[in-house]
Order: structure tokens, then sequence, then C-alpha cells
């Protein structure tokens, strides 16, 4: 295997070892998980990134890997690993900010998965090669044909929110490793120009709605049906430390009811938790 082979199979191996922790341990995938206020109110930036490696379950996890091993060639072969790297992180934190942009508004919006970096990938590749394509079920689909598909399918989604797919991750990691590529292999514009517009065009066309028109946008998905709604940073901490309180005092209420043993492990956790916020 080459080293830009290999590259690629260290990214497919920490997904998998990151998600399977998240899998095992809900502590460690709430604490990196993408969540609009911890980014906001806590400025827990890493979770832009971090959250590019947990996904919901092992479908999630291994349709993001075929998809990341099927399209990483052409971009690794022709940029090389490094490039690699920078487009797929690039593209990861891209489409985390847009969906961070379009939930600005949606304190308790969280997502997880590697689908805006490995859109990147996909994107890239088929900026620098749009002959590739995918075999789906027996029929070729060319990926020029794939990419356009793929941009009205996330408009589609942040539209219609039918299902728990972070599309917008989708389309801003998407545009990003586009455009990424492109200045990295600049006579990819010239020589596959008309590919590159068939797919950037109608996602442009739509980011510029969401920043000038964001009242047509129906953002909500399967886990999250109803948001809490905050104004600044400050109104949403004001507004978690009185729901911790609130938990706490039913607690304490508990305790002098029915004593310590009455509480449950969670319960328990809790308590402990909100003892080191006061010390």
């Amino acid at each position: 295997m080459s080293d830009t082979g290999i590259i690629a199979l260290l990214l497919i191996i920490a997904n998998i070892a990151f998600s399977w922790k998240g899998f095992t341990n809900e502590s460690f995938f709430n604490g990196y998980k993408f969540v609009v206020d911890k980014i906001f109110t806590n400025k827990d930036y890493k979770r832009l990134v971090t959250s590019g490696f947990l996904h919901i379950g092992w479908t999630h996890l291994l349709f993001n890997m075929f998809s990341l091993y099927a399209f990483s060639w052409p971009v690794l072969y022709t940029l090389g690993g490094i490039n690699f790297l920078l487009i797929y992180f690039v593209s990861l934190i891209g489409g985390n900010l847009l969906s961070l942009f379009i939930h600005r508004h949606h304190g308790d919006y969280s997502a997880v998965g590697a689908s805006g970096a490995v859109c990147g990938i996909i994107f890239s590749s088929i900026v620098l090669y749009p002959g590739i394509g995918i075999w789906f079920f027996g029929v070729f689909i060319p990926g020029w044909f794939y990419g356009l598909l793929y941009v009205l399918y996330s408009i589609y989604g942040i539209k219609s929110a039918k299902d728990n797919i972070g599309h917008d991750a989708h389309l801003g990691g998407g545009v990003i490793g586009l455009l990424v590529a492109i200045m990295m292999h600049p006579s990819a514009l010239s020589e596959n120009y008309t590919t590159i517009l068939i797919i950037f065009v109608p996602a442009i066309v739509f980011i510029w709605f969401i920043i000038t028109r964001p009242h047509i946008l129906l953002v909500d998905n399967f886990y999250f049906k109803t948001h809490q709604k905050y104004y600044s940073p400050d109104h949403l901490y004001n507004v978690e430390k009185a729901n911790r309180q609130k938990e706490l005092d039913r607690i304490l209420d508990k305790i002098s009811r029915s004593g310590m043993n009455s509480l449950s492990k969670k319960e328990k956790g809790k308590l402990k938790e909100y003892s080191k916020t006061v010390r």
C-alpha cells in the first residue's frame, strides 16, 4: 500500500475507533458531539472536529467509511496525502459551520458524523475526475450526476426535515471540498467547468437563500423535533443554569423525603457532577 493509501486507512481506523468508543460510552459521546449551545455558550470549539469522528450507529459509520474509501484515490493520487487531509478537515469544519449557522437559534440541536468531510472528498474527486462514478445496484452513476443529485437531495433534506440526516453539513462540506480542490488544481476549472457549474450553482444559490432568506427554512430533524431558542450566549447560559438548579432541587427533595438510597444511579451521577461545580 502506498503512503497516500495509508493516510486514508488511518482516517478510517480513527473514525471506527472513536465511533466505537461513542457507541459504548454515552458520556464520551455527549462530550464530543456537535451541540449548538455547547459551542456558542461554552466555546467548546473542538466539537466542530470531534463530532466528525462520531456516528449514530454501525450503518451510519460503515456507509461513510465505504464512501470515503471509494472516492479517496483520485484526490490522493492527484493532490497527495497532505492536501487530501487538508480537504478532509476543512470540509468537516466548513460543513459544521454551515450547520451551526443554520441552527444558530436552536440551542438543543446536535449532530454527529463524518458526512461533511466525506462529501468534501467526494466533490473533490468529481472536480478532478468527472468521469468517476459509483455502481448502485448494478447501475453505473456518473460522478457529475451523482454530485447534482446529492446537492438537490441535501437542499430537499434541509427544507423538508423528513429524516435524521445532517444535510446542511453535507452541502457545506461538499462545496468547501469542491472549492479547495479547484484552488489546489486550478486546471480542473477549465477542463471540467461544465461539471463544476452543474454541482456548484444550485448549492451556492441555496446557501444564498440561507443567508438572505432564513425564514424560508424548516430546520428540524428526527432527533430534535422542538428547539430551545436563544438570543445571546448569556441568555442561553442563564436558561441552562436554571434547568440545572431545577434538577438539583428535585434530587435534593427526593433525598429529604426518601433518603440517599432512593436515588437512581443516574441521579447519583448528576448529584456528583453538580457538587463539583460548586467547589
